[in-house]
């Protein structure tokens, strides 16, 4: 009995020390966590409740329990003029928590923040991280946090979902209907981008993808969740084309011979969600096959076309759901679209204009100082994954985290803060760069260009405890810089969508690379290093979470690892490599008993890079005499700065308008050099140029410029290799020079420069 007593007095004892140092205890290792709701509240609520719930049995191992005098008191309110939708407070008062959302998906945000709060990952299901278990949990006494979103729509586009979410879902989450994917796996998606604060979804709409609304329980499920629905550029008024425009019934997808047919098709859809709390609706047209609109030849007649389109649209969705000026509609000049809308097509001051990258994540156009003041603001369509021309990346997601930070930053400070979309071909894969994309989404200060690597570093702590994170770190550093340079699809230097007449399917095979013997070398040689380290470190993680490691961390790895070596490496090792490969893919579709079965494809539309085969080296090439990474400068202008994660050097410096760089350097004889400058491959982003200017030793400036035509050769050798190259000839003396870069436009970014003997 005495021992009993005083392990009961150890324990309050220990629990007044904790909150004599300033710490509200909120579960104390022995009783349930209790809760209560003030009112009625949106089905979301209920829903967050049930995920926190669920969390909080794996962390205590106690279920929480509904009580009227709970320590969590959870609040939601009905948005005021004053507050910003989806945001959420939390703070302690009294002894308990309060947790006051700002409308259902604010209350259901701040719900989950308490999960975040008591270590549970955003992927605990769709990254089997599986949170550790605590003895207590507590915050600080004043704790306080204010969240509001900083982009008013956050979401995803699952597309290009052939080889991976589709067949997982129809073969093995919830095996059914061929080609469908099923209304639990998008609820498993609607509890993810809870988890990341995100509100928005365009279905995935492939061909051979059953649509969306066609999907039973599909739509309710969204409406359960809160989610707002939307549709990708090439599907006006909420309609799946592919899916669902039966051209046998409809005839042709044409505006100027079948309007009616054509408007018929979009008011059944406008009926369907006229009721709907919340929908995006893209206006404009395309071809069913994002090509552009049938029936319309010259460019005249194609502006024409779409102007009628347009307004006819804001007469529909006013006949059909209400005053258009208060909806949400968003426009997206791509393409050919742009042009027209350069050319002074109308679109209404509400409408959002989304802008996109050049699907290999370089932001090509943001709204100017006259677009920035339209009502309906602006948005962002951002690839995290892409099909088509030069080369897919459907396989892992290898974006470098220093590229989304600034483009998405870039794109915030010219005011696109309505709508942004990350373009996914499955979420399990985009993982990190997602995440990060979120985060940036929900909060635009969460991470800054100096802070990037304290970010994914946080991330991987996160992921796999502190120890683990720091021990890998240093490698998954350099395994997204050897990335930058190419990424795993892009090694083998092919290309798609070429003349068919010349190669089969228009893909071309895997013959010569551009690196030479040492090049090759030193990349193997770092990839070894990488893989030996993610490899010695997987006994360390902990049990439960080593299935988690090895598709988050072993797979990319191993795989880009296995592929470079199987490119790069003689006829053997070559083989042997590609054996790896197909061996890895089996085994993440294998682990967790099947969980993900079907979802890792080795081959992504079967493209030449992903077979049996290796390549030529190029000969061995010229050594410079100086390599010198952009960050290394001597001097810098006001506003420069390095941006980490991002480019060759991971460190490429940002240049403001007018911004320049200096660096001072040394030759040691009297000759004709090749200066290289690299920067990384951005576009114009005010329909302008997009010019820098190099000088040696003060002297007349030689002016260069990046833009280049969309899909052009350079354009495609660009997006392939990470950098954009420009080189001039330079006659130096024996002795010390100086080297300036200025910016002459914005968007500039200098990644390295070298210097080399001239021929």
């Amino acid at each position: 009995m005495k021992r009993i007593i005083s392990i009961a007095v150890f324990v309050i004892v220990s629990l007044q020390n904790i909150i004599a140092q300033n710490d509200f205890v909120w579960f104390d290792g022995n009783t349930p966590i209790t809760y209560s709701v003030s009112r009625k509240v949106d089905p979301v609520v209920k829903i967050a409740l049930e995920m926190f719930k669920e969390d909080m049995c794996l962390v205590t191992g106690l279920k929480p329990k509904s009580s009227p005098k709970g320590i969590i008191r959870i609040i939601p309110k009905k948005n005021q003029e004053n507050q910003s939708q989806d945001g959420f407070d939390i703070y302690i008062r009294k002894g308990k928590i309060f947790v006051v959302g700002h409308g259902g998906r604010g209350t259901a945000y701040g719900i989950l923040e308490l999960s975040r709060l008591a270590g549970v990952s955003p992927w605990i299901w769709w990254g089997d991280i599986v949170p550790e278990r605590k003895k207590s949990l507590s915050l600080p006494i004043d704790y306080h946090t204010r969240q509001q979103p900083s982009v008013e729509y956050r979401g995803i586009f699952i597309n290009d979902e052939d080889w991976s979410i589709r067949p997982w879902s129809s073969k093995t989450l919830e095996p059914g209907a061929e080609g469908r994917i099923g209304v639990q796996t998008y609820k498993r998606i609607f509890q993810l981008l809870l988890r990341l604060r995100g509100n928005t979804i365009w279905p995935a709409m492939h061909e051979g993808t059953i649509a969306f609304f066609d999907v039973e329980g599909a739509k309710e499920m969204a409406d359960s969740f809160s989610i707002v629905l939307g549709t990708s550029h090439c599907e006006p008024m909420m309609r799946n084309n592919v899916g669902e425009w039966k051209k046998a019934d409809r005839g042709p997808f044409n505006y100027r011979t079948n309007r009616q047919s054509v408007q018929n098709y979009w008011i059944e859809r406008l009926k369907e969600v006229k009721d709907r709390r919340e929908n995006i609706f893209t206006i404009g047209m395309r071809g069913i096959h994002d090509s552009s609109m049938e029936g319309y030849s010259t460019m005249q007649e194609k502006f024409e076309g779409l102007q009628q389109v347009i307004n006819d649209q804001q007469t529909l969705l006013e006949e059909y759901v209400g005053n258009p000026k208060k909806l949400t509609q968003m426009f997206v000049p791509y393409k050919e679209v742009l042009e027209l809308y350069d050319n002074g097509l109308k679109v209404p001051d509400n409408v959002t204009l989304m802008w996109c990258d050049d699907n290999y994540g370089y932001i090509t156009r943001l709204s100017d100082d006259a677009e920035q003041q339209r009502s309906g603001g602006a948005g962002i369509y951002y690839h995290l994954s892409y099909w088509g021309r030069p080369h897919d990346y459907l396989w892992l997601t290898t974006t470098q985290p220093g590229l989304i930070f600034n483009e998405m930053s870039e794109a915030y400070r010219h005011h696109a803060r309505k709508i942004w979309i990350a373009n996914d071909h499955d979420p399990k894969v985009a993982g990190y760069d997602l995440e990060l994309f979120m985060d940036m989404a929900w909060n635009i200060h969460s991470v800054s260009a100096a802070t990037v690597t304290h970010h994914y570093k946080g991330w991987l702590c996160r992921q796999f405890g502190h120890d683990i994170g720091n021990r890998i770190f240093p490698a998954m550093h350099d395994f997204y810089r050897l990335c930058g340079e190419r990424r795993p699809e892009f090694t083998g230097h092919t290309q798609v969508e070429l003349d068919k007449k010349k190669y089969e399917r228009g893909l071309s095979p895997v013959t010569t690379v551009d690196w030479d013997r040492q090049e090759a070398y030193q990349r193997l040689s770092d990839f070894g290093k990488i893989k030996r380290c993610v490899e010695d470190n997987y006994p360390h993680v902990r049990k439960d979470l080593q299935d988690a490691y090895f598709t988050a961390i072993l797979y990319p790895v191993l795989a880009t690892e296995a592929m470079n070596r199987k490119i790069l490496g003689d006829t053997i090792e070559s083989h042997k490599a590609y054996q790896e490969i197909l061996q890895l893919t089996a085994r993440y579709n294998e682990i967790k008993e099947g969980k993900w079965r079907y979802l890792m494809s080795a081959a992504p539309r079967d493209l030449p890079v992903y077979r049996d085969v290796h390549a030529s080296l190029s000969l061995d090439k010229q050594q410079p005499i100086i390599v010198r990474d952009a960050h290394s400068f001597n001097q810098a202008t006001q506003g420069a700065h390095p941006i980490q994660m991002l480019g060759y050097s991971m460190n490429a410096v940002s240049l403001p308008k007018e911004g320049s760089l200096i660096y001072s350097f040394t030759v040691d004889k009297d000759e004709t050099y090749t200066l290289f400058t690299r920067l990384i491959p951005t576009h114009a982003i005010d329909s302008g140029d997009i010019r820098y200017s190099i000088s040696i030793d003060n002297g007349k400036p030689t002016i260069y410029t990046l833009k280049e035509p969309f899909r052009s050769e350079e354009w495609k050798k660009n997006v392939l290799r990470g950098q954009a190259i420009r080189e001039m000839t330079v006659t130096l003396s024996k002795g010390e020079h100086t080297l300036t870069i200025k910016a002459l436009d914005e968007h500039i970014i200098v990644d390295q420069w070298s210097l080399y003997l001239s021929k």
